[in-house]
Order: C-alpha cells, then structure tokens, then sequence
C-alpha cells in the first residue's frame, strides 16, 4: 500500500535559528491536496537513553536521574540519557553517558529500539539501551550539569509514573521496553564490553 496521499514536499526552507545545540527552519510544503502550509521544526543531532539494571541482595534496582530541567522548570526524574557527538557511535554514546552522569560502567549492554519523542516539531531520535553487570566508578560530570542519581526498584518507578511524580516521555517508553524484556515478551541481544 502506498503512503502517496499522506506526504507532503517541501517547495522552500528558511533557516530561523542556528544555536549551539539545535537548528530550527520554517518549511512551506505542498499537501497531498496541492495546497501550501508551513511547518516550523528543529533539527536535533539525536540522543541515548540507558536503563541501568542493578542487581543487588534485594533484588532489581534501576539507576536513575533528578535535575532541573529549564524549559519545563522543574526537577524531572528519568533514566540516563545523552545527545550524540558529531560522527558518534550510539552505543560508545551510551557508555559514555552512563559513565559521566552516573559513574557506573556496564559489562553487558544490549539495543533495544529507538523513540522519536517529538515528532511534530523535532528530528529527535533517541536511541534505547540496556545495561547491566554494572560497577561503580566516579561521575565526570560537564561543568554545567547538576543531577542527582539513585536507585529504585521497577514498582517504585512505576508508582511514581502512576502517582504522575514521573512523566518525561522517554523514560515512560523506557519502562515499556523493561516491562516487555522482564516479561520475555521482547528479547535482547546481550553484547559484552571487553
């Protein structure tokens, strides 16, 4: 079946910011019904998220995050996570982030899938990875990033998005992906860091 009645063609771009982090363009594009609109997105270099499974005597624990997050303007809890350098492997992205943010590094890593958390206004695609067999090391935070990190099990995360005290959308599709992996709905393919 083709999607040929659903596209829609860009006719002319126009740049509207250039900052150090994201690009933002106002498009006119041609409908399906030949009419004109515009479309105003950002252009994002793409991301990872890591959800770190810690195995301790009490079972399961999930490394995760708390920090200030301005454009919402509040602390939001969520799973490691790190845009992509130019040119960046995903997953050399992944252990970098969880080391830096985190201080953890991981043994046994695994891709899930990918997220496109913003797909009206934003190129945005967030890699998903799992990792676990973890050790604890020291964090290499940037000079300008502040987060607190701590464990919690599966149910606790998830009373926290139940209760709404978590509800940043990658995260949210990251308990999905844990949910199906514990359940052996979704498999893995395990890759050991040598």
């Amino acid at each position: 079946m083709s999607d040929d009645h659903l596209i829609e063609h860009r006719v002319h771009q126009e740049e509207i910011l250039r900052g150090r982090f994201l690009h933002a363009f106002r498009d006119t594009v041609r409908l399906p019904n030949q009419n004109l609109s515009t479309r105003e997105y950002v252009v994002h270099p793409g991301a990872v998220m890591v959800i770190p499974m810690l195995d301790t005597p009490d079972g399961l624990r999930l490394v995760m995050e708390r920090q200030f997050r301005y454009p919402v303007g509040q602390v939001m809890t969520e799973f490691p996570a790190g845009k992509l350098d130019s040119g960046e492997d995903t997953w050399l992205c992944a252990q970098r982030e969880l080391q830096e943010e985190t201080g953890y590094t991981a043994r046994q890593w695994a891709r899930a899938g990918v997220l496109h958390p913003v797909i009206a206004y934003s190129t945005e695609v967030i890699e998903i990875w799992f990792a676990k067999e973890l050790s604890l090391g020291e964090r290499q935070l940037d000079t300008d990033e502040f987060l607190d990190v701590f464990t919690a099990s599966p149910a606790e995360v998830m009373a926290a998005c139940q209760e709404g005290r978590l509800t940043d959308a990658k995260t949210l599709t990251g308990l999905l992906w844990l949910q199906n992996v514990q359940s052996g709905q979704w498999p893995l393919n395990w890759q050991t860091v040598t």
